[in-house]
C-alpha cells in the first residue's frame, strides 16, 4: 500500500534530483562527500497560509522543477523514496527549459 503525504499550510513536498556517483574526472564520490541536492520536482503542495487575515494560496504546483536552499527543509523517506519537506518561502524559484536552452543548473 502506498503512503500519501498531504503537506499542511505553505509546505511543499519535493523529490530531490539524484546526486552523481562519479565526478567529471571519473572518480567515484563516497556518500559522505556528496553535496546535498538543491534542485528537485514538486510532488505535493499544501493549501497555503493566512497572512494578516487574507488567505494566500501556494504559487507552486506538482510537477514544477524548483531550486531550494541547500540546508532548507527536512529530509524524509516514504516507501523507500527520499523527499524534502520545505516551505514555499525556502523555494528560490522554478527551473524550466525554454527555447532550446538547457535550464539545468550546474552542481554546487
Amino acid at each position: 500500500m502506498a503512503t500519501v503525504f498531504d503537506p499542511s499550510g505553505s509546505r511543499v513536498l519535493v523529490k530531490p534530483d539524484p546526486v552523481a556517483d562519479k565526478s567529471e574526472g571519473g572518480l567515484y564520490i563516497p556518500d559522505m562527500a556528496k553535496n546535498r541536492p538543491s534542485q528537485g520536482t514538486v510532488v505535493a503542495v499544501g493549501p497555503g497560509s493566512w497572512v494578516n487575515g487574507t488567505f494566500v494560496p501556494i504559487g507552486l504546483k506538482p510537477g514544477d522543477r524548483v531550486l531550494y536552499g541547500k540546508y532548507a527543509g527536512t529530509d524524509i523517506t516514504l516507501d523507500g523514496v527520499d523527499y524534502v519537506i520545505t516551505t514555499e518561502e525556502d523555494v528560490m524559484g522554478t527551473v524550466r527549459k525554454t527555447g532550446g536552452v538547457d535550464a539545468e543548473l550546474p552542481a554546487a
